[in-house]
């Protein structure tokens, strides 16, 4: 297969040279088009209504099929709004100059081409082709229609073959820009700010996870990619932005799966003056009109299931789902010895082990992992979550172990998560240090006190809803995606040996 690769790429690198040598430029700088390939079909369908007598044209592409049938040949083209069909009647008419450069052409090349749209007896909109140009030649050829286009690894390292030869790829990521634009409007139409917060924090905060660290060489100082942005973003609410949202890129150096990877899209937003349960009216909200402008639709198929994002969701408490669906009510085992020794024969029935270094949170939280989120399909809201699990969650009136905490679950996963944040400085410093004390020692999640956020709480932090939501995991249920490599256009993968 390499013999026959390099022997198609040498092929191909002549017929540069020829091109070359006959006073052809096979890279020119640019080239006017008239129409897209779509907008050129819907020319023909207007000409064919009697609404134009426009019939002329000048588009471009990259060549993705040719046909050669006597003198004449057929050819496709793509470009980015779809693909056409184009006709050359007969080739050994053509000037001198165009004549050699058809003769040199390979699928993969990029042409531009004039001429006349027509429809062919068998009802094909096609460009009758009266001059083209070369716009770049391809030296590699394209993947094999049942090879190279379906090998999963090849479509995620090399996403721009993924791209040329899988028209649902290019589908999928159009939505995914669709959405996200969608998720603006929603907010900018509730005179929310769109901020930017940094990248390069001295400290990691606002989640629990292992961040990636790097070094700033001209402060001589060690930064951390950042985990969250919501610290920094709570920062202005004090400082009197009652609204404010970011959609940007999350670093955490944790696994890989199908439905993590180390850098991801996250939206934030912090509302002043409102709870949990406000954000919870806003994101079905918001979630279900980003569906029916994007699809059209609320109901979405996801895998074998379809999903109605249709408000209201259905809303139950983290400890009613965790005893409904694996029998534990973990309120009655209040240390992790106890919770552990509960957890083990269940685990051990799915073949699975506690892990023993986790403390309580964390085995409350492998609780829902493991039983509850693979049955939560339809979306569903878990609220009131333990105040170890969340230390920068406000506690429920009445309730010292109980915080207005929820996450939203959909297909099998969790989408978003979301509290009434607090805004007392003395207890936000007093669950920091108790967070920390509660750290195993092979616990490799960093969690540093953010001093600086503290003071600012000092200053006053009116009543807050704050919102995270997953943007990867979201546009995977909107576009039927079964891994988030599949919403990616770029996804973390492990280096191939031989290039180490």
């Amino acid at each position: 297969m390499t013999t026959r690769l390099n022997r198609i790429t040498q092929q191909r690198r002549e017929k540069l040279e020829r091109l070359r040598g006959h006073g052809i430029d096979p890279y020119p700088h640019r080239y006017e088009r008239s129409h897209t390939t779509e907008e050129a079909a819907a020319l023909l369908e207007q000409g064919e209504a009697g609404q134009t007598k426009e019939n002329q044209v000048s588009i471009a592409g990259r060549i993705m099929a040719i046909r050669k049938m006597g003198k004449g040949a057929f050819a496709d083209i793509r470009d980015g709004s779809g693909k056409i069909q184009l006709l050359f009647q007969d080739t050994d008419k053509l000037p001198r100059e165009q004549s050699e450069l058809f003769k040199e052409l390979d699928i993969g090349d990029f042409i531009g081409v004039a001429g006349q749209v027509l429809r062919t007896r068998t009802g094909e909109p096609t460009v009758g082709v009266k001059n083209f140009t070369l716009l770049a030649k391809s030296l590699q050829p394209l993947p094999e229609k049942w090879h190279g286009l379906s090998d999963i690894d090849t479509r995620y390292r090399q996403r721009y073959l993924d791209l040329i030869s899988n028209p649902e790829t290019k589908i999928t990521f159009k939505a995914r820009s669709q959405i996200i634009n969608a998720i603006r409007q929603f907010y900018n139409e509730r005179d929310f700010v769109e901020v930017e917060t940094p990248v390069l924090q001295p400290s990691p905060g606002g989640a629990l996870a292992r961040p990636f660290i790097t070094h700033h060489h001209a402060l001589d100082q060690d930064f951390y990619l950042r985990i969250a942005p919501e610290l920094h973003l709570k920062r202005l609410i004090v400082g009197g932005l009652d609204r404010v949202y970011e959609l940007g890129r999350i670093f955490r150096n944790e696994g890989v799966s199908t439905r993590h990877n180390p850098e991801f899209t996250m939206l934030e937003s912090y509302q002043a003056y409102a709870d949990y349960n406000d954000v919870m009216d806003m994101l079905e909200e918001m979630v279900a009109r980003v569906s029916k402008k994007v699809l059209g639709t609320t109901r979405v198929k996801f895998g074998d299931y379809t999903i109605n994002f249709k408000p209201p969701w259905p809303r139950l408490t983290l400890r009613e789902a965790v005893e409904q669906y694996s029998g534990i009510d973990f309120v009655t085992y209040p240390t992790a010895d106890g919770l552990r020794d509960r957890m083990r024969d269940k685990m051990k029935k799915l073949g699975l082990k506690v892990d023993p270094h986790k403390n309580w949170a964390k085995l409350v939280d492998e609780l829902i992992s493991t039983f509850v989120e693979p049955s939560l399909i339809q979306p569903t809201f878990l609220k009131d979550y333990p105040v170890s699990m969340s230390p920068l969650a406000k506690t429920r009136p009445g309730e010292e172990r109980v915080v207005e905490r929820f996450e939203a679950f959909a297909g099998g996963m969790e989408i978003a998560n979301a509290f009434s944040e607090l805004n007392d400085p003395e207890e936000q410093r007093q669950r920091f240090v108790q967070q920390q004390q509660e750290r195993h020692e092979k616990d490799e999640e960093s969690w540093t006190i953010d001093e600086d956020y503290l003071l600012a709480l000092e200053y006053g932090m009116p009543p807050t809803g704050g919102l995270g939501v997953g943007i990867d995991r979201l546009v995977m249920l909107l576009t039927n995606q079964p891994s988030i490599r599949g919403v990616i256009l770029f996804p973390q993968l492990r280096e191939k040996p031989e290039n180490r």
